[in-house]
């Protein structure tokens, strides 16, 4: 019998390269030939699917992303879930799957002395955040029958991702066992999230926003 190939080139073959490397040099490769040459593949396979660097490093992102969405709708009872169960859910899910990469996250997310730079590589991932959370409000205006108690999804979506970089920041510095304090500044900070936006009015929301950013930025 033939033998087949094992290491054939695909996306996620070269994600999975591209974290061993950073994991083994405690580094990003210095450029995309030095990466190619010490995993033996051909520069034409690593531009058949990623741009840049910089572009794999959003991919990676997007995969956790595309990995947590599948494990939700693995659950049956996902879809009977409230809006704020779902939110819960999304972010548990997140992290414990951060938490089984969290080597490689804490090296890429400390790369730069600037903050800004590390968030860069969370770009396309912050467009899925908001889009999950602008589905969940849309769900939600859709049961409402006033205009006067529907939600804002742009000014929601944004406060979720606000709320998504402030517990990033603290899953970060979380060394608790098994990171349980960062449970539960989720679970307190998503209960928070949806009382304001349940009984605040819309000025005081737009606070809470900039004081996220303030805290994670801090």
């Amino acid at each position: 019998m033939a033998k087949t190939k094992t290491n054939k080139i695909t996306e996620d073959r070269i994600i999975e390269l591209y974290m061993d490397y950073v994991l083994e040099h405690e580094a990003v490769p210095k450029s995309i030939y030095k990466f190619c040459k010490e995993n033996k593949i051909a520069e034409t396979d690593f531009y058949a699917f990623f741009g840049s660097v910089e572009a794999l490093q959003k991919a990676i992102w997007s995969k956790f992303y595309a990995h947590t969405e599948a494990l939700l709708n693995k659950n049956d009872e996902y879809e009977s879930f409230t809006n704020k169960e779902k939110m819960l859910t999304f972010f548990f899910t997140f992290f414990e799957l951060l938490s089984l990469n969290r080597s490689y996250v804490l090296l890429t997310l400390t790369e730069h002395r600037n903050a800004l730079k590390n968030l860069a590589q969370l770009k396309d991932l912050r467009h899925l955040v908001k889009g999950f959370a602008t589905g969940l409000i849309d769900e939600a205006n859709s049961e409402k029958s006033s205009k006067i108690t529907k939600y804002n999804p742009k000014i929601f979506s944004e406060g979720a991702w606000l709320q998504f970089l402030f517990v990033l920041k603290f899953w970060m510095g979380d060394s608790s066992p098994g990171f349980e304090k960062t449970d539960m500044a989720i679970e307190k900070s998503i209960n928070t999230v949806f009382d304001i936006f349940d009984h605040t009015p819309l000025e005081n929301i737009i606070d809470f926003g900039k004081f996220l950013y303030k805290e994670t930025m801090a």
